[in-house]
């Protein structure tokens, strides 16, 4: 809707206004996209067997001045036959019911939507009364059941009209609240007293790309606000009419509640403005287990009955739709939380979520972006972190596990399901088999003689589910089935930036379809909006995560320098100590002692990086022994929430203690934590942050090698480096931090690397002995 413009299709129209029941994902047969293919089959042999006197596919719109508003309502009817010349409309919906359970009460939908299209068509072509038919056609029999009705067009017109009535109600509220909030956008101030070094610049360029609707890398570092510098040019631009809906999109729950508390502060300086977070089902969930089901879970049951009540309610009582938010509005109105979240999301001005909702093509957001998208801005927080994350959306993989422990269990041998689940575990072993004694094997190929395997296990996991769907449970079939289906929806887009490989681990076979260059499949989401902002602290070198996060050479790009007075960083850099795996042994004594020279010059709190487990533990066994005085504590890889919030506890404010955190670069205490002033006076960083060589890092460096001659640099350098610089960016979060950041390789010696340091790291110091790290270290504190 824009101003007093109301344009909605029939379908959308009925569906909104005369929703009602509970939700049920109990399973009910074909995936979406396999009952949207049968859905044109079924339409396309009725619309043929119809004959000459069958008109398909009719394109029908009505406009018309109603109430205050011009109202443009438009659709397809599905067919028109000529009865002895008299019009009968045609709606034809498929199902997998029996037809003895078919009846005119069956769908109130159906019926509701073939009306609509019974007004507009008799209303156009001057008639005063006509037939309405519903043709129901069965995918798994192939039967077919007409129910006809006639109608007069009196009757007709009563009907729409009291939909749109209904409908209105809610295009009024949308229509005043989108003048108010623009109003206030226009006469929005930036929420504080002065602009940051390069905030307003980079304010400036985020709404020059909204209102070019194109996209913007920018790396900003920490101290920019960067936040607020989209957030808030992104509103201006809102109340200008030059964008539709944002969508701010995050990795990590810490930068959507930054992004909340932005919002908030514009709100507190005049504001109007509607936002929501999307938390996950799993997480939002009030039961136990998520299972959508009326008998399971009083939430679903009846849930389409009172959502629009609670819609309305939070809507005009709230203007933050955070979890807290809709979990309260969820339990008094007693719907589902997650459903009542989406639904919500088409009332927010912005939407705060985890990069999925608009990227994956397995999970994102259809009401919004399955049809091409709309005019919307996507602000995409610490886009670094995009670049692994998208990797593993267009990814897909199945596991021999799989398919032999459901085999176990369905193991009725005379059964459809139990031949199709044998199939596909004889095919992932003989794969193994194929290839051994190697562990894998990587091809350019498609593996496509598994795929009709896996169609075929999908078809006899539907034809079981569907019979059984009341009975026990079978959670473990139903998990694999859409895995599935997520294998075979990646498997659509296989081309040249894709490989095939399989790995073995003793009997465990896995076959993943491993997406190594996702910029293609980005652009192509990216166009389901109209402009897009990339932000990070380290988007270094910013060529190659514009290369790989979908932009080109038209694009626009923007490095800021520090706001941050550069004196109040110490940066060495000790590089006469290799790190590299195989001198590592010979390394330990010697870190421990840089360690401990780093921190011996101020009491307080500093965390030491390394690129592994094994290196930290290794380490940090010789650093105690030598120094038994200085207080340690160490990050596990099985860290609870809760133990994750004890172990930054201890980092205090001011303290007389010497506490020294071990962690590890890439993990946890990395990135997204904020430890201002005297929580942290240092970080020591140990090694230049290359990702564990693996199976699929070889294979990214074989492809862009050949691609761009950068194998190395796009598989292991540049995500090296952008660990090291998310964890030295711990050390300086405001104005008044001072701090030091130690650097320990010999390769953070050489150009390659040196070419990669911010602009904020020109002042770095190389020191060559213990002495001259302590005497360095100690005149910069004095």
């Amino acid at each position: 809707m824009t101003d007093n413009v109301v344009r909605i299709s029939v379908r959308n129209l009925v569906e909104f206004v005369l929703r009602s029941g509970s939700i049920d994902n109990r399973f009910l047969g074909s995936s979406m996209s396999e009952r949207a293919l049968e859905g044109t089959k079924a339409h396309q042999k009725i619309q043929m067997d119809g004959g000459e006197e069958y008109i398909s596919e009719i394109q029908v719109k009505y406009q018309t001045e109603y109430q205050d508003f011009s109202v443009i309502i438009e659709g397809r009817i599905d067919g028109v036959l000529l009865d002895n010349g008299s019009p009968v409309i045609d709606e034809i919906k498929t199902t997998t019911l029996p037809m003895e359970m078919i009846d005119e009460d069956l769908n109130p939908l159906h019926w509701a939507q073939a009306k609509c299209y019974g007004f507009i068509y008799a209303e156009q072509n001057g008639l005063n009364s006509l037939d309405i038919q519903l043709t129901y056609f069965n995918v798994d029999t192939q039967e077919i059941k007409k129910i006809r009705k006639p109608y007069e067009l009196r009757d007709l017109k009563e009907f729409f009209f009291s939909i749109v009535d209904r409908y209105l109600v809610w295009a009024r509220l949308s229509r005043d609240w989108c003048a108010k909030r623009d109003a206030s956008a226009r006469a929005l101030q930036f929420p504080f007293s002065t602009y940051r070094q390069g905030q307003r610049e980079m304010a400036v360029a985020v709404y020059k790309t909204i209102e070019e609707a194109k996209k913007l890398f920018v790396q900003a570092p920490t101290g920019t606000g960067k936040t607020i510098s989209t957030l808030f040019p992104a509103v201006k631009a809102m109340g200008e009419s030059k964008t539709g809906k944002i969508f701010y999109l995050t990795a990590k729950t810490i930068a959507r509640q930054v992004a909340e508390e932005a919002i908030d502060r514009m709100r507190a300086c005049g504001l109007a403005y509607k936002s929501i977070t999307l938390t996950a089902k799993e997480k939002i969930c009030f039961k136990e287990h998520s299972n959508c089901n009326p008998e399971y879970c009083e939430f679903a049951q009846g849930h389409f009955d009172r959502v629009d009540d609670a819609i309305w309610d939070i809507f005009n009582n709230e203007s933050s739709f955070t979890r807290d938010a809709i979990e309260a509005y969820s339990k008094k109105h007693r719907v589902c939380p997650f459903e009542f979240s989406l639904d919500l999301s088409l009332w927010a001005d912005a939407v705060i979520c985890d990069y999925n909702y608009a990227f994956d093509p397995r999970v994102y957001l259809k009401r919004f972006f399955q049809y091409n998208g709309g005019d919307y801005t996507f602000l995409i927080d610490e886009a670094h972190n995009l670049v692994d994350r998208s990797r593993e959306m267009f990814s897909a993989e199945i596991y021999k596990s799989w398919f032999l422990q459901l085999r176990r269990r369905y193991n009725s041998k005379k059964t459809g399901l139990y031949k199709a689940l044998s199939k596909v575990n004889s095919a992932l072993l003989e794969l193994r088999k194929k290839n051994e004694p190697k562990s894998s094997y990587v091809q350019s190929e498609e593996p496509k003689e598994i795929y009709k395997l896996l169609k075929d296990f999908t078809k006899e996991a539907e034809n079981f589910l569907s019979q059984a769907r009341y009975s026990e449970d079978h959670s473990e079939l139903l998990e694999v089935y859409f895995n599935v289906l997520g294998f075979l929806r990646i498997a659509e887009f296989y081309d040249d930036s894709y490989v095939t490989y399989m790995e073995r681990y003793r009997s465990e076979v896995r076959l993943k379809i491993f997406c190594l260059d996702p910029s293609y499949r980005l652009r192509e989401a990216l166009q389901r909006g109209r402009s897009a902002i990339f932000f990070s602290a380290t988007l270094t070198p910013i060529e190659y995560f514009r290369d790989i996060l979908g932009g080109d050479e038209a694009d626009y790009r923007m490095v800021l320098s520090s706001p941050f007075d550069r004196d109040n960083l110490c940066l060495a850099i000790v590089s006469s100590i290799s790190t590299k795996y195989a001198n590592r042994e010979k390394s330990y004594e010697e870190i421990a002692k840089y360690i401990h020279e780093a921190i011996s010059k101020k009491t307080g709190n500093y965390l030491v990086y390394f690129p592994s487990y094994k290196y930290m533990e290794e380490v940090l066994a010789i650093f105690e022994d030598m120094f038994p005085d200085a207080k340690t504590i160490a990050q596990s890889n099985t860290m609870t929430e809760e133990e994750r919030e004890a172990f930054l506890d201890q980092f205090k404010p001011t303290t007389d203690e010497l506490l020294i955190g071990f962690a590890v670069m890439g993990g946890i205490f990395s990135e997204g934590i904020d430890l201002k002033g005297d929580r942290l006076l240092g970080a020591i960083i140990v090694g230049v942050g290359l990702p564990q060589i693996c199976l699929e890092r070889d294979i990214i460096l074989d492809y862009f090698r050949d691609k761009n001659g950068l194998g190395f640099e796009y598989a292991y350098m540049y995500p090296g480096m952008n660990k090291v610089l998310q964890a030295a960016g711990r050390v300086i979060r405001s104005e008044e931090d001072k701090g030091i950041v130690l650097l320990i390789d010999e390769r953070f010696a050489n150009y390659q690397y040196k070419k990669l340091y911010p602009r904020h790291w020109s002042h770095y110091k190389e020191v060559a002995t213990l002495e001259e790290l302590g005497k360095h270290i100690q005149d910069f504190w004095t």
